[in-house]
């Protein structure tokens, strides 16, 4: 088996050489691996490499909806055009520019309502941050915000809300409320409400529509509207139909005032899982520019399997294009050695992967003491605690390899997706699967608990406050 470079040849003798901290060591390779290896060995014309690059390139982001990609359009038709040309420097060039502007392009909400619409409380929830938390949003039935007050996200530092006070507090017309808010900083609106929309709501929202910014309803304690209603009516109390109702009233606010009816968002800060949240952060996520879309998604509180998935799918874009970024300088990207660098480097992504999917150290042990049981407990039912502890007579590097096997076994082998990455993207994939099914697990064990004492703990992925939520999930309204 003989791979072509400048000046001889490579020859592939069935061992992968590794280097841990013992040095410098052969392994005799799985022969799953070894097959894998023969294929990368194959003589390959440096035609074909470019083609099959850009092959995977096209059929990956083909397979990506539209509104899920974290790059434009724009930017992966330009890295396409410099694939079809062999242009490898600007393959590299597109694609670090993208992941840069990914990670440090800021992303700012600006959320407005009237006092005692639960708008403090919106931005809490979204933060992972509880009500009576250092650095949470102040809440309380009057008026607590009069000016602007920005609240940064715990673990993406790019992400502002802005607590904004409601207009009718101001007594500003809306042109004068936007200019004093600087409402050209902002990305969209979210205006909050608990009951029907109020004028000046309505004003702002016409103001806001001729400066041509995106802004969303929320109507909020919807939970509390149910449950009144079923107080009041337990026999012919339909909740469906009640919600429906609520519905209605705020539409009814637009109608009423010859304005076009926007999609009306109901919600509980308090059962995020529940009512319209899931279909916000889904519309949220769509609208928003792609470049955006990353750390938003990341963000976002774990309410349900569905988004935990949105969160990998996210995360394994941007590992796949660093694995491109790495590899297309690269002559022999899969073969070599677990560098020191790259040990430390899937040591710093792993709890990364673990902290954005709130199965961190941290997060563990705030479960269980609201769980009251040992933190022992949670750990054995989730693996990413351990990815990178070893046996007594195992060094890193065997272990890192069988994993590498795993991947290979569980994906139809290394050379499944059409490109030849490093070993240790391979490995970073492997990871991020294994932290989002423990987030899974963990969401399920929140669930399973809840329902056995009537109520269930959503979990988010905040610093010390897991976005705990009290939900009645066996008698709920």
């Amino acid at each position: 088996m003989r791979l072509k470079q400048k000046g001889g040849t490579v020859e592939s003798c069935g061992m992968l050489c590794l280097k841990d901290g013992a040095g410098f060591r052969t392994f005799p390779m799985h022969p799953f691996l070894n097959t894998v290896m023969g294929q990368l060995f194959s003589d390959t014309s440096e035609n074909d490499d470019k083609t099959g690059l850009e092959s995977s390139f096209n059929k990956y982001f083909k397979n990506i909806n539209t509104e899920s990609k974290i790059i434009s359009p724009e930017t992966i038709s330009l890295i396409e055009l410099q694939l079809k040309k062999g242009n490898i420097n600007g393959v590299y060039s597109v694609i670090t520019d993208a992941l840069e502007n990914i990670e440090s392009v800021p992303i700012n909400v600006a959320v407005t309502g009237e006092s005692g619409t639960g708008k403090s409380s919106f931005i809490n929830a979204l933060r992972g941050v509880g009500d009576e938390e250092k650095g949470a949003a102040e809440i309380g039935v009057v008026e607590t915000t009069m000016k602007r007050t920005p609240y940064k996200h715990p673990k993406i530092k790019t992400l502002n809300l802005w607590d904004l006070p409601g207009i009718g507090t101001l007594k500003f017309p809306p042109e004068v409320y936007l200019e004093k808010m600087k409402f050209k900083e902002y990305d969209f609106f979210i205006i909050v409400s608990a009951n029907r929309f109020t004028k000046h709501e309505l004003d702002l929202i016409k103001a806001i529509r001729m400066m041509k910014k995106n802004y969303y309803f929320v109507r909020t304690k919807v939970d509390i509207d149910l449950r009144n209603e079923k107080k009041s009516k337990p026999r012919t109390f339909n909740r469906e139909k009640t919600l429906e109702q609520i519905r209605s009233s705020s539409v009814n606010s637009f109608s009423d005032n010859n304005m076009d009816v926007p999609p009306v968002f109901l919600i509980s800060n308090h059962h995020l899982h529940d009512y319209d949240f899931p279909a916000l952060i889904n519309t949220l996520i769509k609208d928003l520019p792609a470049q955006k879309r990353h750390n938003f998604m990341l963000s976002l509180p774990n309410i349900s399997e569905a988004a935990i998935d949105e969160k990998h799918k996210s995360m394994h874009q941007f590992i796949w294009l660093e694995a491109i970024k790495a590899g297309v300088l690269a002559s022999i990207p899969l073969v070599g050695i677990f560098r020191d660098n790259d040990v430390e480097k899937l040591k710093k992504n792993l709890k990364r992967y673990r902290d954005l999917f709130g199965v961190d150290d941290e997060s563990l042990e705030f479960m269980a003491k609201d769980f009251q049981v040992p933190v022992e407990n949670l750990k054995k039912i989730i693996k990413s605690p351990y990815l990178l502890q070893t046996k007594k007579d195992e060094t890193l590097a065997e272990k890192l390899l069988k994993y590498l096997e795993i991947f290979a076994s569980a994906n139809g082998g290394l050379l499944a997706t059409g490109l030849y990455f490093r070993k240790i993207f391979y490995l970073q994939f492997h990871f991020l699967d294994t932290v989002t099914e423990d987030a899974k697990v963990l969401l399920r064990e929140s669930f399973r608990r809840g329902s056995n004492k009537k109520h269930v703990y959503i979990y988010n992925t905040g610093p010390s406050f897991l976005l705990q939520r009290a939900i009645k999930s066996s008698k709920k309204p």
